[in-house]
């Protein structure tokens, strides 16, 4: 089970925090974190390690409370006709009803993927993706609206946003390619850095994903995907963004669905124990690892 701290933005005061007050206020966390996990049932331990589809405003507060859910990601749907004010509502409900706090998240990336933006209530236009904000003003743009877009969730209650995309893409035919910086490894790399330190300056969660990495392959949402690239090339390719965005500080890793055979033939990237010992071992990665969405055609 992973312990996720959503840390709050740094002001004057707490950015000049000396290093050793801020390796003791970490401890003082993660003491309260044991200590409240030694308190947990096993049944609330097992429902804090599921991120789940929201339901709906009715039933969302009683099912946090009775299964005791790590979480809820909220679609489209959760957004449509609703304005701010019930937004906000709604995900208090599932706070006021749980007793542990809740991971609430969106899939905001920008572009082609917007849960909260696409609809007028909540932004005059839809967050752009991240290459066509890097083609009108490079880096500084993209940070400046990642901050935007932080402000804009938190404001609603929801304090995680699986992004950054960190698939390195370059073939525009792809499936993956239009949610992507469109870069090489070390672009993305940089994008990923950006996006990351903003996030966490702005206090809300980051997903980095799709792990380990999608590359041209097709859509997992509609098929089975095999990946038959040689172990070298994520090393040498896909890794490096994943490793920038964990150097940066994401709190949560997301793992695919594809079947990648140089690491596991057998089962898909979120199922298998090999990837999962890649990233834990090889990429040094503490904080959560999650799977993509458990309902998609690809293992389904």
């Amino acid at each position: 089970m992973g312990v996720f701290l959503c840390c709050t933005p740094a002001d004057e005061e707490t950015s000049q925090v000396p290093a050793q007050e801020e390796a003791s206020e970490e401890v003082v966390e993660i003491d309260r974190a044991q200590e409240i996990l030694d308190g947990m049932t096993m049944e609330e331990k097992v429902g804090q390690m599921f991120f789940v589809r929201y339901p709906d405003d009715e039933t969302a507060p009683n099912d946090a409370s009775e299964y005791s859910l790590g979480g809820y990601i909220l679609f489209g749907k959760d957004f449509q006709d609703k304005t701010t004010a019930d937004v906000i509502n709604q995900i208090q409900a599932c706070q006021d009803a749980s007793s542990i706090p809740m991971l609430i998240g969106v899939d905001e990336e920008g572009g082609l993927v917007n849960r909260v933006s696409r609809y007028t209530e909540f932004r005059s236009e839809p967050f752009k993706s991240p290459q066509e904000l890097y083609a009108e003003g490079g880096y500084e743009l993209l940070v400046s609206d990642t901050a935007e877009k932080c402000e804009l969730l938190i404001s609603l209650g929801i304090n995680v946003n699986l992004a950054p995309v960190c698939d390195v893409s370059e073939g525009s035919s792809s499936f993956i390619y239009d949610r992507t910086f469109g870069g090489d490894a070390l672009a993305t790399s940089e994008y990923v850095t950006e996006v990351v330190n903003q996030m966490s300056i702005s206090g809300i969660g980051s997903v980095l994903k799709h792990f380990p990495g999608y590359g041209d392959n097709g859509d997992t949402h509609t098929d089975i995907i095999v990946d038959d690239r040689a172990l070298e090339v994520f090393e040498n390719s896909d890794f490096l963004p994943f490793k920038a965005g964990i150097a940066a500080g994401a709190n949560m890793v997301l793992v695919s669905h594809n079947i990648v055979n140089a690491m596991d033939s057998e089962y898909p990237a979120s199922l298998s124990t090999e990837v999962h010992r890649i990233l834990r071992e090889d990429l040094g990665f503490d904080g959560v690892i999650m799977t993509d969405d458990l309902s998609m055609e690809a293992i389904t």
